[in-house]
């Protein structure tokens, strides 16, 4: 299938990360697509902001950023995730004791995954934001558990300290009500409908 063409895309696409992650989703969809890393100050928002609102304003802030630095006809894929235990966000761990404090909070309770999506037209510089949300539940973790994920260095570039296509954050995860491809950190169903949407409008 040729989503590009479903979807009527008919400037380059460019990817405001630098996530392995979200450049395998994006591959996975059949999309080409370059990559230009957004260099943004993410300290600058309130705290008084609903988590939706959060992942929505970074989003687009990363999309436009980048399509400031974009002198030709593109549309600029922006998003940003993060994980939210009773209320508070849990960013990507600091260290490695940063990292197993928030597994440890994780451990036998429910939290909420939210991705926001943004995407920019560089020559319109018309945008358009989406958010997903998706409940994870984890099982009770033992320190063994945690210490030994923390030893494979995979929680340290990823919100919340685990990321569900590892296999130990795989086998942390009881159950999950929503997109699975958001707590990847890229909703796949999402996208497309927000692009069919946005080229519909804009290109």
């Amino acid at each position: 299938m040729d989503i590009a063409k479903l979807l009527g895309i008919k400037v380059p696409l460019i990817l405001a990360s630098q996530s392995p992650r979200r450049k395998k989703l994006l591959t996975q969809l059949g999309l080409k697509f370059s990559v230009h890393p957004a260099d943004i100050d993410e300290s600058k928002l309130s705290i008084k902001i609903t988590p939706a609102q959060h992942v929505k304003i970074l989003s687009l802030m990363k999309a436009e950023y980048v399509a400031g630095q974009i002198h030709e006809p593109a549309i600029i894929i922006g998003s940003d995730t993060i994980v939210v235990l009773e209320n508070k966000i849990l960013g990507k761990p600091i260290n490695e004791k940063d990292a197993e404090r928030m597994l440890k909070l994780l451990s036998g309770k429910t939290h909420i995954v939210y991705t926001g999506i943004a995407l920019v037209n560089t020559t319109t510089r018309k945008n358009i934001t989406a958010v997903q949300k998706t409940e994870v539940t984890f099982r009770k973790l033992t320190i063994e558990e945690i210490q030994a994920y923390i030893r494979t260095g995979s929680p340290m570039d990823k919100a919340g300290a685990y990321g569900i296509q590892d296999d130990f954050g795989a086998i942390f995860i009881e159950h999950i009500n929503g997109c699975y491809y958001n707590i990847v950190g890229l909703p796949l169903e999402l996208l497309y409908k927000t692009m069919k949407k946005f080229n519909n409008k804009s290109t």
